[in-house]
């Protein structure tokens, strides 16, 4: 198990729980908005927010954690986040704010303490990047989106 530390930002609420998995084979750790004053934001159709969670994480080196959507929110609200998924790079310590984008046709009002996202911890492997002469030759070749069938 990785080890994540994590720490509140000066006047986050303490009692908005700490990032967790709801069921044991949950991939990712729900994590809440954490609104200064408890005041909700409301997203217009078409709006977008930088939600606070009121938290600031450390992640290990060799590891990210990425910012993904919760699907109930997106099935039933249309509530998405648009740099999905959103990456959190180890040597990153500032505000943990996560961008929700409400691509539904009602208003949405998020509000203090609510899961808005879901953090999925994964290892990273760094490349390296080097100039050639030509690419090998596959079946597929250059073809692309929607080259090996319907979309």
């Amino acid at each position: 198990m990785v080890a994540i530390r994590v720490i509140r930002e000066e006047g986050a609420d303490p009692s908005v729980p700490l990032p967790s998995y709801e069921t044991t084979g949950a991939a990712g750790a729900d994590v809440r908005a954490n609104l200064p004053d408890g005041a909700a934001i409301t997203l217009e159709p078409g709006q977008r927010a930088l939600v606070p969670t009121g938290l600031r994480i450390e992640i290990p080196q060799g590891f990210e954690v990425q910012v993904r959507p919760r699907s109930g929110l997106a099935l039933k609200h249309g509530i998405t986040l648009p740099n999905t998924p959103g990456t959190i790079d180890s040597d990153y310590r500032g505000p943990l704010g996560v961008i929700v984008l409400n691509a539904g046709q009602e208003v949405f009002e998020i509000t203090h303490g609510e899961r808005i996202a879901q953090l999925v911890v994964a290892p990273v492997v760094q490349a390296r990047f080097d100039a050639v002469e030509s690419l090998s030759d596959t079946v597929r070749g250059a073809g692309g989106f929607g080259s090996t069938g319907r979309g």
